[in-house]
């Protein structure tokens, strides 16, 4: 990867921005909580804030804003439009617009954030299978792939917490349905991913299409 693309794209977040827009920023923002332990599902197709804590000091703003945002269980819907999620947001949009990545008026990315993109996903394909992956390595392939890794990887929290699809809008939907299990790659790494409690580090990346 050539420094241009190091240098200028925010990650994982600016990543997901990029390629999936706010949900998919938000969705890498949960799935780095929910390796911290910070965050699980809540009732079907929702989130809450886990029992553990954790220092936030060293986290990027999204995932404190996401964080703060679950002051109630919340669908991924309902989350993005809670107020310090939207100013988070509206802070990474505007520094990708700053470094021409992200169009100002049309959504999506200019031709810089679309080549930016198309080099990331060369030097990072989807593994395969789950031998070698690191947390980080999850969270970038969350933000390049959306939907593909959050299946391939995490697909029990995934399920339940509503990241793909509609996902569930609390407001409108307050009842209960049963959330099944989804198969994917690499079982000895779904287990360990999704026992929880894991730190992962600022790197990598990841977002839902």
């Amino acid at each position: 990867m050539s420094d241009d693309v190091t240098d200028r794209l925010p990650e994982p977040y600016g990543i997901a921005l990029l390629r999936g827009g706010p949900r998919a920023a938000v969705t890498v923002a949960v799935v780095a909580l929910r390796l911290r332990g910070v965050v699980e599902a809540g009732r079907p197709g929702t989130l809450r804030r886990a029992a553990t804590t954790d220092s936030s000091d060293s986290w990027d703003p999204l995932e404190k804003a996401v964080r703060a945002g679950l002051y109630r269980p919340a669908g991924i819907r309902e989350l993005l439009d809670r107020t310090v999620v939207g100013h988070a947001l509206a802070r990474l949009r505007r520094d990708l617009i700053a470094t021409g990545l992200l169009r100002s008026t049309l959504p999506g990315p200019t031709r810089a954030g679309r080549r930016q993109l198309a080099a990331l996903r060369r030097l990072h394909p989807l593994p395969s299978d789950a031998a070698g992956v690191t947390l980080e390595g999850l969270l970038l392939a969350v933000a390049l792939y959306g939907d593909q890794a959050l299946t391939a990887f995490l697909p029990r929290f995934t399920e339940a917490a509503g990241l793909v699809g509609r996902g569930r809008d609390m407001r409108v939907d307050e009842g209960h349905h049963s959330a099944g299990g989804v198969t994917g790659l690499g079982g000895a790494l779904r287990d360990e991913y999704e026992s929880g409690g894991y730190g992962c580090g600022g790197g990598g990346g990841g977002g839902g299409d």
